[in-house]
């Protein structure tokens, strides 16, 4: 097995994990996808379509580009309206969008192999963190949904499943 092959493996089989700090939370997964990253990109950059294959999201409002700002209601919370601007658009590449909390990463990597190793990792704290840390859900249950959500629906489209 070369490198590549036990890498493309693992990430296949990568469980959300979240590291706790005192001031800090970091929640990551990984998946790979056996779809083009144009139409990964497209399914995470279309706001207007995200509710339909994303069991994560109860609503998403607004334009998924440079510099906008989007409403997102999540099942983890959802009497909360989540406030976020999108900071960082390299399409294809990668995609950050959060507020004064933190920030949620969504980066793709295509693979040797034709496949996509997607990732998504949330940082969130301050210095008030610690008063509320507890009072934030567990994202890993939510991270390994959207990643399997994304990637059966990426594969849907490529034709794989």
């Amino acid at each position: 097995m070369t490198l590549a092959t036990s890498t493309s493996v693992l990430a296949q089989s990568t469980k959300a994990t979240t590291v706790k700090k005192t001031f800090s939370r970091t929640t990551s997964v990984s998946t790979v996808i056996e779809a083009d990253a144009t139409i990964i990109w497209s399914l995470l950059t279309n706001a207007s379509d995200f509710k339909r294959w994303n069991s994560t999201v109860i609503s998403i409002e607004g334009d998924i580009a440079p510099g906008q700002k989007i409403k997102l209601i999540s099942t983890l919370d959802p009497k909360r309206t989540f406030k976020l601007k999108v900071k960082t658009f390299q399409p294809e590449k990668r995609l950050v969008w959060g507020d004064a909390m933190g920030n949620r990463t969504y980066t793709l990597m295509p693979q040797a192999d034709n496949t996509v190793l997607f990732s998504m990792t949330e940082k969130i704290g301050g210095p008030l963190f610690p008063l509320f840390a507890k009072m934030i859900p567990s994202f890993d249950a939510s991270f390994d949904q959207f990643a399997a959500d994304l990637k059966n629906e990426a594969e849907k489209i490529q034709g794989v499943k």
